[in-house]
């Protein structure tokens, strides 16, 4: 005989209630406290570290010193008409740095059908080279630098324009002997002031740079403007995507520093809307991840001097688009939890209030409307160069 145990019904906990467990309050709240912590930490607390160690230390490190008599090569990669080709290189030209020791080198993609013998033409200093085969930015910058005759190497790509004394400012910043390489600063617009978001960004982009190279190196350079020692180039792989971050971190391998030169300046008047933005920073980020992939020393804290910066810098910001989205999750339950604890009618007033709120700012004010455009646009393309890194996918020229 079985007995069944007696009591009412009601008293069993339904089947749904014990698979659905619902998060109590403070487990979601620790999930906000955690994600924006997380996000201080990487966008506040180590450039505001970075920032207290370079000027403790700024007595010991500097860049800059006189400009020696050397022989210097422009490098440019292109795959441009030749209009702006040349137009490039006569800038590149126009500086105050000695016209004799001063020559251009441009390596045009391998599929591009430019005359190359018409561009050398504008200039006796002037060569023009095709690149290697497959193509490729990476391949046209190995063809160039195999034809460069300078000691120092400037590298630039084809849309910038150089301050006339930039060239001067960067041959004398590898005066010191235990730099590598040197980056110039790369301003958008010639007043510096930001028309966006990824604008402002950039302007604190390049503060931290400076004061990571004030401290030991720069996590990179500045394609647009960057000095190389000729004995320090080591030929690019085929397919690389970021030659700016591959060449400085390759050089930190090999006991140089990377410095930071902000008087050096290249100027770039092009403005980017948010779907544009959104493909050059999903390639950027792609290549950071490539970059992990292909030099895995960087990875390893006692091969690599700045580890530290490189994890901050580079690989956590990665985590930001998912840091937010935990954030904003554990900060809407936990609200919505403690509301519906007083009143469900006022949770459900309070929810629909905020997103009628947010709407009508967004579609008033044009400003607010761009800015968080770009924002969606910048997060966006981290989470996509995510998904490329995953799946090992480096092909995002064409994308």
């Amino acid at each position: 005989m079985v007995v069944r145990p007696s009591g009412p019904r009601s008293a069993e906990a339904p089947p749904v209630a014990i698979l659905y467990r619902p998060l109590r309050p403070d487990t979601v709240l620790t999930l906000f406290v955690d994600c924006s912590l997380a996000l201080l930490v990487i966008w506040l607390g180590y450039p505001a570290v970075i920032a207290l160690i370079a000027y403790a230390r700024a007595g010991e490190r500097r860049v800059g010193g006189v400009a020696d008599r050397v022989r210097v090569t422009v490098i440019i990669a292109s795959a441009d008409s030749e209009t702006v080709i040349r137009e490039r290189a006569s800038d590149a030209l126009a500086g105050d740095y000695p016209a004799e020791l001063l020559n251009v080198v441009v390596g045009v993609d391998h599929t591009s059908r430019v005359d190359c013998v018409r561009i050398a033409e504008s200039d006796p200093r002037v060569r023009v080279v095709a690149g290697d085969p497959p193509g490729g930015k990476a391949s046209a910058l190995n063809a160039a630098v195999r034809a460069a005759t300078g000691d120092i190497l400037i590298f630039t790509d084809s849309a910038q324009r150089f301050e006339r004394s930039a060239i001067t400012r960067l041959v004398a910043a590898l005066s010191d002997e235990s730099f590598g390489a040197v980056s110039g600063a790369l301003q958008i617009g010639r007043d510096g002031a930001p028309a966006n978001l990824a604008e402002r960004y950039w302007i604190f982009e390049r503060w931290l740079r400076l004061q990571e190279a004030r401290v030991h190196s720069a996590v990179g350079v500045t394609g647009a403007i960057y000095a190389l020692r000729r004995t320090c180039w080591h030929p690019l792989p085929v397919g690389l995507i970021l030659d700016d971050v591959y060449v400085p971190m390759h050089l930190v391998l090999r006991g140089f520093r990377t410095g930071f030169e902000p008087s050096a300046c290249a100027y770039d008047d092009r403005r980017f809307p948010p779907a544009q933005e959104f493909r050059r920073k999903a390639r950027t980020l792609t290549g950071v991840l490539q970059l992990c992939a292909w030099l895995p020393e960087l990875l390893v804290p006692w091969r690599n001097p700045i580890w530290l910066q490189f994890i901050f810098h580079k690989l956590l910001r990665l985590a930001t688009p998912y840091l937010i989205i935990g954030a904003a999750v554990g900060l809407l339950a936990w609200t919505a939890q403690s509301l519906v604890l007083i009143s469900p009618t006022l949770a459900l007033a309070v929810v629909l209030g905020s997103l009628v709120t947010g709407v009508l700012l967004i579609a008033v004010s044009r400003p607010l409307r761009a800015a968080l455009q770009m924002a969606l646009a910048l997060q966006a393309a981290t989470m996509r160069a995510t998904v490329n890194g995953l799946r090992g996918d480096w092909d995002v020229w064409s994308r």
